[in-house]
């Protein structure tokens, strides 16, 4: 079994402009790049001694938050992931959230022009999980490390729900940027060990 923590990344000029990213490549701002390092500080002293495998999506404000990270705890970013990207939400997205919700009405009710569904979306943070950590499995055997992937908030949502049985995250919650989630992934099942959210507002 193995331990695989979801960092959510830094904060851009968009997350701080209530804008839909998805699959847009925003870069972290100032803000995204302290939280990073706040993040990066925590992991670092909890994995003192430990060499984690750290990896991202291959966005550039996941791919930025996973090296200060990896600069933190002395590794290299392994690699990127394009499976670990934030769930595309086609023609919506550079719309404002209270523009999307005019125009579109709730998040899951009408399908968006190039939007992933979320189902969609499940199956392949379920199918991410499961080959980053394969990837680090055969990389380091027979030892077993831990995994550190950056990834974007509704992916790690997902994943989430999964785990939990659609019971996390809370209603009235979210996942606020460079926030840590841990997993445990076996075989046949991926559990959660902790999650950290935030009400909304």
């Amino acid at each position: 079994m193995t331990t695989l923590l979801l960092v959510r990344h830094g904060e851009t000029d968009w997350n701080a402009a209530h804008r839909i990213q998805g699959s847009t490549d925003i870069p972290l701002n100032d803000t995204g790049r302290a939280q990073a390092q706040e993040t990066a500080a925590t992991l670092a002293a909890q994995f003192a001694g430990v060499r984690p495998v750290v990896v991202a999506s291959d966005l550039a404000r996941a791919r930025e938050t996973a090296e200060i990270i990896a600069g933190a705890l002395g590794v290299e970013l392994q690699r990127t992931y394009p499976q670990l990207r934030e769930r595309a939400y086609g023609i919506a997205e550079g719309l404002t959230i209270t523009e999307y919700h005019e125009r579109f009405g709730d998040w899951d009710r009408v399908i968006v022009e190039g939007a992933e569904t979320p189902e969609h979306l499940r199956t392949r943070a379920l199918g991410a999980a499961r080959r980053v950590v394969r990837d680090a499995r055969r990389l380091h055997a027979p030892q077993d490390v831990p995994v550190i992937a950056v990834s974007h908030g509704a992916l790690i949502g997902q994943l989430l729900r999964h785990a939990s049985g659609d019971t996390l995250p809370r209603p009235g919650e979210r996942l606020a940027n460079a926030s840590t989630h841990t997993f445990l992934v076996e075989r046949d099942r991926i559990g959660v060990l902790s999650y950290a959210a935030v009400p909304i507002g």
